[in-house]
C-alpha cells in the first residue's frame, strides 16, 4: 500500500503488480508513443508481451529507444492481416489483450480516410474476431479515444453515454470501432453468457496525451520540443483551442487498473470508461506552450495559419466520475506538472539520448508510486 497526495492510502499498485505479474500480455501498438511506454510498464511489473505492430519508422521512436524489442515477443504486421493476428494472438494464449494499434493522427486521416477506416474499424473487428477464437478466460481493453464523442463544443464535459459521432475521418473511424465493439460485445461476449465464452470486454477513452518518446506530425508537444532541441521559434496552430492534457502515465494506470479489475471481477467491469485530468485543469494551446517554454528555461514562438488548415475541435472535455467512482481512479499530476515532466525528457534526449531508456523506467517507478 502507499500513500497519495491527499494522505490517503491507496493499493491500486498492488492490485497492478499483482493481476500482471507472470500473466500473458497481448499489446497491438507496442511499438507506437503509447503503446512503448505500456510495454515498459508492462515488463516492470513482470508480465510476458507478445506485441503485434507496424515496425517503428525510425531509430528515435520510443520503441527502439527503451530498447524494446528485448522487452517482448515483438510480431510485425498488419491489423488488416485478420489470419496473421488471429494466429498471433491464438499461439500465445493470452491472458490479457490490449488493443493500442490504430491510425491516430486527424490530418493524416484527411489523407487517407479509407485506411484510417480499414484500421481503426475494421482493424478492431478482427482483433475482437480473434479473441472469438482464443479458447480461455481473457480481459481485453481496447483502446478508443475522447474524439468518439460528436462534439458540440460546449463546456460539458462528455460521459461515457452520450452520443458518439465524428466529424473527420479519425474520430468517425473510432466511433465506428466503438459500434462493433458494442456488437461483439452483445453478440459474442454477452456477460450473460460469461461463464460459456470467459471474455471480459471493456473500452477506454482518453483524450490529449503528453509524454516523452512522441514524434507524431502536427502535435503540440513534439513539436514543441523539436523546436526547442534545435533552437528555432515555435509555430502553433489553433492558440485558444482547450485540450484536456495529461501525462501519458496517466490513463496508462487508468488501463491497466481497468484490467485488473476486469480480470478479478469481469462481470461488473465490462463497460466504457473515460479516463482525462480534472475538469478544472485543461489549457489552451497557447498556455501549455507557454508553460513548456518556462520548463525548458527559454524559447519563442508564434501563431500561424496552414494554407490547408482542416477542422479541429476547439473544446473536448471528459468527464471522469465514473472512472473515480467504479475503478477508484484519478489522475495523480496536474498540467504543469505534466509539462515538466515532459520536458525533462525531451532534454534529455537531445542532451544524451542514451540516458533516456533509463529516464523513462524512472519516470514511471516514480509514477507509481506517487
Amino acid at each position: 500500500m502507499h500513500l497519495g497526495k491527499n494522505g490517503k492510502m491507496t493499493g491500486h499498485l498492488q492490485i497492478i503488480e499483482q493481476a500482471y505479474r507472470g500473466k500473458k500480455v497481448f499489446l497491438t501498438g507496442h511499438t507506437g508513443f503509447k503503446g512503448a511506454w505500456l510495454l515498459m510498464w508492462l515488463h516492470i511489473l513482470g508480465a510476458e508481451v507478445k506485441g503485434y505492430a507496424l515496425s517503428p519508422e525510425n531509430e528515435d521512436d520510443l520503441f527502439n529507444l527503451i530498447e524494446g524489442q528485448k522487452l517482448c515477443d515483438s510480431v510485425i504486421g498488419d491489423l488488416r492481416d485478420k489470419d496473421k493476428l488471429r494466429q498471433s494472438i491464438n499461439s500465445f494464449q493470452p491472458d490479457f489483450i490490449i488493443h493500442f494499434a490504430a491510425q491516430s493522427l486527424v490530418r493524416l486521416s484527411y489523407e487517407v480516410p479509407v485506411d484510417t477506416f480499414e484500421v481503426n474499424a475494421l482493424g478492431t473487428a478482427n482483433v475482437l474476431d480473434a479473441v472469438r477464437a482464443l479458447d480461455k478466460p481473457c480481459a481485453v481493453i481496447l483502446i478508443t479515444t475522447d474524439k468518439v464523442y460528436y462534439n458540440y463544443e460546449w463546456t460539458y464535459p462528455y460521459r461515457e453515454t452520450d452520443r458518439l459521432g465524428g466529424y473527420d475521418p479519425y474520430s468517425a473511424s473510432k466511433a465506428c470501432a466503438e459500434l462493433i465493439i458494442d456488437s461483439y460485445r452483445n453478440s459474442f461476449f454477452n456477460t450473460g453468457n460469461f461463464k460459456t465464452h470467459q471474455k471480459a470486454i471493456a473500452v477506454a477513452r482518453a483524450g490529449n496525451v503528453i509524454g516523452g518518446g512522441d514524434w507524431a506530425k502536427n502535435r503540440l508537444l513534439p513539436d514543441i520540443a523539436m523546436a526547442l532541441g534545435r533552437g528555432q521559434k515555435i509555430s502553433i496552430r489553433n492558440p485558444h483551442a482547450v485540450r484536456p492534457w495529461q501525462h501519458v502515465l496517466e490513463p496508462l494506470s487508468g488501463y491497466l487498473l481497468l484490467g485488473a479489475r476486469l480480470f478479478q471481477t469481469p462481470l461488473q467491469f465490462c463497460q466504457a470508461y473515460n479516463f482525462g485530468p480534472e475538469s478544472n485543469d485543461s489549457l489552451t494551446v497557447e498556455q501549455m506552450v507557454k508553460m513548456a517554454i518556462s520548463s525548458w528555461a527559454g524559447g519563442e514562438y508564434e501563431i500561424t495559419t496552414l494554407a490547408d488548415q482542416r477542422h479541429e475541435a476547439g473544446l473536448l472535455k471528459l468527464d471522469i466520475s465514473k472512472a473515480r467512482a467504479e475503478l477508484e481512479w484519478a489522475p495523480k499530476m496536474n498540467a504543469l506538472e505534466a509539462v515538466a515532466l515532459t520536458i525533462k525528457w525531451y532534454k534529455a534526449f537531445y542532451e544524451n539520448r542514451e540516458l533516456v531508456r533509463e529516464l523513462t523506467r524512472d519516470q514511471i517507478m516514480t509514477y507509481s508510486k506517487l
